[in-house]
């Protein structure tokens, strides 16, 4: 009979693989035992002279180390200073913990650090102390000195009722001790909350440091401290947001957007492409000595949780392209530090002298007023803040002296040149990066903000392609930038197609999203301006007050005729806003028209009256 193996045996088991060191906790941590150079330097010296008197009698001595030998050498030795002479016992102990610790030199040295009382000297006040301790460790985070306040006056109203045996009071110096004896970290996690308590005392891991240009580029949004003022109106407009992109391997700036319109997935989305897109510099009415030749599609991009960084739009166009986003923990700016640190950099150093710097603390004002002294107009800073890119950032080491930004960038280009883009992908890629919205595809073509959108195209694909409930709603994508043209996504054709506006006005060109809707706010509140709401109120109620007038006559009408003959004699009366505007004839025609008991059988006529008058529309 065949025999099988054991595919479970003990040599075939996989070894469960050691905990990394930076993760192993400290009551599994094997620690290396203190050296002499851990004491204080009296009693290294100390342990030195005892190492050095246990190594000469150990020469000096023949036979055991007995009082009988020890004490002739010792009295020789110590013949001019009796009173540093030590006890041959105390010898003897020497020797004896130095050969037991196996020749370790800590050991001679004096257990001044286990001296001291271990226990406490009052007793007690024990149940006071921990509801004093209670209040402490509140959120509120009172003071010490207010904990021992209610201490100190809880025991000593309990001690109203004792006649003998009183509880001790400790020292606010002893309390104080107590407090600060706690373990830090449930005293933080009480008084400052768990985030807090976890950022001063957890572990902090250092990146795992990129190896190319690329592979790794964060991404943040800030408030600069810089008024800056109107190019035409030459006002103060206040504090631009700056979003920024850098290249964690060379420290690079790979890409900026500057706006007044807060964070949002527009500013991401026109840094990215600013970013990944080749640099001109030509459209600048400055001169710059070096070129800006950082560009390409990055292997990694990191972001923080904020709204406009978890939209769909971005999360799409990014997968489209290649490029892998990597969301940081809430609340965890520390593990995006380059372009923090960044941000720091360019409020130190580069805005750091400019007239209307502002400060991030509002107390550190004092009594300067950024907004009287703001003199820089907004396309001077757009300007200006290449220049100090290009010229004087990327040029310049860091400050510990590791790095030139823009030659590692050339090293780290040279060594791994990263992708690029064609100019098609280029192109599919703003487009791609455009606001997504659905629409409805109506026979005027597609509708948004107001703004009619069609083309010959979008009409022949109308006329050749039917469209289901479902299918009827298309994907768009916008440029916030020029509302001039939109694309629309055709799922028959595989690809977008470009949509133009039908406005004939040029309101559309160059015009963004956020202009035409505070141009929309603007004509609004123009048009409340110019109506007369009392009027229209009057009126309007005038039209009910009438309405219920009609009403209150025909209910009050002895007469009630038929509605459809009431509706012939009003169309044969000619009732209009341009004719008569009642059925009431003059009175010696009235038995023409109004139904009598005699002229009741008559009211039949009108009945095809309707189908008469159709022969002569």
């Amino acid at each position: 009979m065949m025999d099988f193996e054991d595919e479970f045996s003990e040599s075939e088991l996989v070894k469960k693989p050691d905990t990394p060191i930076q993760y192993v906790k400290l009551e599994d941590t094997a620690l290396v035992k203190r050296d002499l150079d851990t004491f204080p330097e009296f009693l290294r010296d100390n342990a030195l002279n005892k190492y050095q008197l246990i190594v000469f009698i150990d020469k000096k001595i023949s036979g055991g180390w007995t009082q009988k030998n020890l004490d002739p050498i010792l009295d020789v030795l110590f013949t001019t200073a009796m009173d540093k002479r030590p006890n041959w016992r105390t010898l003897v102990r020497w020797r004896k913990s130095y050969i037991e610790s196996d020749g370790d030199l800590a050991s001679l040295v004096v257990k001044r650090h286990k001296m001291g009382n271990r226990t406490s000297r009052v007793k007690g006040d024990e149940a006071f102390f921990e509801e004093a301790l209670t209040r402490f460790l509140d959120a509120k985070r009172p003071k010490v000195s207010t904990a021992y306040q209610y201490y100190k006056d809880a025991i000593t109203i309990e001690n109203e009722n004792i006649v003998d045996g009183q509880i001790p009071i400790i020292s606010y110096k002893s309390f104080n001790q107590r407090i600060k004896s706690l373990p830090p970290y449930p005293v933080a996690v009480a008084r400052h909350g768990k985030f807090k308590a976890d950022q001063w005392f957890a572990y902090c891991s250092s990146h795992i440091p990129p190896t190319r240009i690329l592979e790794r580029v964060e991404i943040d949004h800030t408030p600069l401290d810089l008024i800056l003022i109107d190019d035409e109106l030459s006002i103060p407009i206040g504090r631009p947001y700056l979003t920024l992109i850098v290249d964690v391997f060379s420290g690079c700036v790979l890409g900026f957007h500057l706006s007044y319109r807060s964070p949002s997935y527009v500013s991401a989305a026109k840094a990215i492409v600013h970013a990944i897109k080749p640099k001109s510099l030509e459209g600048l009415d400055i001169e710059l000595q070096n070129e800006w030749p950082c560009y390409g599609k990055f292997e990694n991009l990191v972001v923080d949780n904020g709204a406009e960084f978890w939209s769909k739009s971005l999360e799409h166009a990014c997968k489209e392209a290649g490029i892998n986003i990597q969301y940081n923990p809430v609340r965890k700016p520390w593990l995006k530090p380059f372009v923090e640190r960044f941000f720091g950099m360019i409020n130190e150093c580069f805005l750091a002298e400019m007239p209307g710097k502002t400060f991030s603390n509002i107390l550190a004002k004092e009594d300067y007023k950024p907004e009287k002294d703001a003199i820089m107009r907004f396309s001077t800073f757009v300007e200006e803040f290449h220049r100090w890119v290009v010229d004087i950032y990327h040029q310049d080491s860091d400050s510990r002296e590791t790095r030139i930004p823009i030659k590692q960038w050339q090293r780290g280009f040279d060594i791994y040149p990263p992708l690029k883009m064609s100019a098609e992908d280029e192109q599919r890629f703003t487009v791609l990066m455009g606001i997504s919205d659905e629409r409805t595809l109506t026979r005027n073509g597609f509708k948004f903000e107001e703004l009619m959108y069609d083309s010959t195209a979008l009409a022949d694909y109308r006329k050749h392609y039917p469209q289901t409930k479902e299918t009827i709603k298309k994907i768009i994508k916008v440029d916030p930038d020029d509302l001039s043209s939109i694309h629309v996504y055709l799922e028959e054709l595989g690809g977008y197609l470009k949509v133009p506006c039908t406005d004939n006005s040029d309101y559309t060109h160059g015009l963004s999203l956020h202009e035409h809707k505070m141009i929309k706010k603007i004509n609004r509140e123009i048009i409340r301006e110019g109506k007369d709401d009392l009027g229209l109120a009057k009126a309007r109620m005038a039209i009910h007050a009438r309405v219920k007038q009609e009403q209150e006559a025909f209910i009050a009408s002895k007469t009630k005729a038929k509605i459809t003959a009431v509706k012939k004699q009003a169309q044969l009366a000619d009732v209009s806003s341009t004719g008569q505007n009642t059925i009431k004839m003059k009175s010696d025609d009235q038995s023409l028209l109004l139904p009598s008991k005699s002229a009741a059988k008559q009211i039949h006529i009108f009945e095809n009256w309707d189908d008469d008058l159709e022969a002569f529309e």
